[in-house]
């Protein structure tokens, strides 16, 4: 009997120390029943995603609360890994934090800040070889690798009206293979402009709708072939025929940064090799991620003369993904650095900034082209550097991006634009031919590779370092 009670004040003690609440478990409630509560609180209005908040419990969640609205969202929200951004005085909006976006009022300030840092040509030079240096290291390009071979394979040349297509592969590295399609003007010896046209992050189910192989970009390399300029038009890295090579996953890897900086840099090494080639003309040009690629190579190989980012020009987003943002560089000095800074780096070479209101370069030619204009200022060649904004559109490299491109481009590049104008001076695109997916593979529908192809981000790793 004795044994059965001491048993059951046991049993009893064990219940009360359970039901015993602790005072995190007290003052723990739902972030979403939080923020319902601070709405009526402060008479506001919060604007979120019911899935960004779902499932997400906030500890001491009245002991958060202040007195001032922003100081109460940083307390409740900073734990949860959230901001709030002030839509107008009744009204914020809620989201979860993203390393590479910030407020555009503090993108300007770090534009200002900045700016102020270089007073004179002298001072902004310096400030570019520093950022350079640290560029390269933080891409792990530090030193350059050693320039190999490119061996080139060309496919059969294809010819169109006005222009010639082969498709190519180059190979980077020893065993590391970048394909591409190269667009030549029909008609003339050169030597010729050349561009380099890298794309964005424009996936599709449809293999003909997906990264070079998409229409956009066919107009818009078969156009500048049929005025006058050698193009080359090539995968990102773990897109494409890369995937040849590599997984899909590869791409969201900060080794796609480094890849695709020293591709570009390859396709450099590649068309200033060709005869035909004038490697006092070079050009760059490409939308959203190869927006991003266009003005990385452009800030460090000057050996590009004329640039044309399309929207991605930004102090205040730096590119979701890890192919533009997945290593430091924007980290690089005391002063960090943003993609508008990146972008002056092209100054005084001509440069033409495509935005739109659609975007995160909706705010271009309040912010972003001010400042640039200063920085091109500095050299005494404000006009060398454009902004062409345009209005309900979607991110994209559509047509009245392609025309503004094609304007700039003749002018600084020294291109026939009436070689692709009708009689009444609009220019055609008619006359380009839109390949299928499996017409512009250099290696073809079984993806036979060279025998000395290496597999896998780890071999590809171990080559880079190999040439360091």
């Amino acid at each position: 009997m004795k044994l059965k009670i001491m048993v059951l004040f046991i049993m009893i003690g064990a219940v009360r120390i359970s039901s015993g609440q602790l005072p995190q478990d007290v003052y723990k409630k739902p972030l979403k029943e939080v923020l319902v509560d601070i709405e009526k609180k402060y008479n506001i209005k919060l604007e979120y995603e019911d899935k960004n908040v779902k499932g997400i419990d906030v500890n001491y969640s009245t002991w958060r609360y202040r007195t001032d609205i922003e100081a109460t969202l940083t307390s409740v929200l900073g734990p949860a890994d959230m901001v709030f951004q002030k839509k107008n005085d009744k009204v914020y909006i809620i989201a979860k934090f993203e390393y590479y976006r910030k407020p555009a009022e503090e993108g300007k300030r770090h534009l200002d800040k900045l700016l102020a840092s270089y007073p004179t040509v002298a001072d902004w030079e310096i400030r570019k070889v520093a950022l350079r240096k640290c560029f390269l290291e933080q891409m792990r390009l530090s030193p350059i690798p050693k320039k190999t071979p490119l061996n080139p394979i060309f496919t059969p040349k294809r010819t169109m009206d006005g222009y010639t297509v082969e498709n190519v592969a180059i190979e980077t590295m020893p065993g590391v293979y970048l394909c591409g399609s190269l667009y030549r003007p029909l008609k003339g010896k050169g030597q010729f402009a050349a561009v380099l046209c890298p794309h964005g992050h424009f996936p599709s189910d449809d293999m003909n709708l997906y990264g070079r192989y998409r229409p956009d970009q066919q107009y818009r390399c078969a156009t500048l072939a049929r005025m006058g300029a050698v193009v080359f038009s090539y995968d990102m890295f773990a897109w494409g025929e890369s995937l040849l090579q590599t997984k899909k996953e590869d791409h969201k890897t900060g080794l796609a940064l480094t890849m695709q900086t020293l591709n570009s840099i390859r396709v450099l090494d590649f068309l200033t090799s060709l005869p035909y080639v004038d490697p006092n003309r070079i050009g760059v040009t490409a939308a959203s991620g190869g927006g991003t690629q266009s003005f990385i190579v452009t800030a460090i190989d000057e050996r590009i003369s004329v640039s044309v980012p399309v929207v991605m020009v930004s102090a205040s987003f730096f590119g979701g993904c890890p192919c533009e943002s997945g290593l430091p560089i924007h980290s690089c000095t005391d002063l960090g650095t943003n993609n508008a800074e990146i972008a002056a780096m092209a100054s005084p070479r001509p440069m033409l900034v495509v935005s739109e209101t659609s975007d995160w370069t909706s705010t271009v030619p309040a912010i972003e082209f001010p400042y640039l204009k200063k920085v091109y200022g500095l050299y005494g060649k404000p006009e060398n550097v454009e902004n062409v904004h345009i209005e309900n559109e979607e991110h994209n490299y559509g047509i009245t991006k392609r025309l503004a491109l094609y304007d700039f481009m003749a002018r600084h590049l020294g291109l026939n634009i009436k070689a692709v104008q009708d009689k009444s001076g609009k220019v055609d695109e008619s006359k380009c031919t839109i390949e299928k997916y499996e017409t512009m593979l250099v290696f073809g529908k079984d993806g036979k590779m060279p025998e000395t192809a290496v597999q896998g981000a780890d071999a590809i790793w171990k080559v880079l370092k190999s040439l360091q």
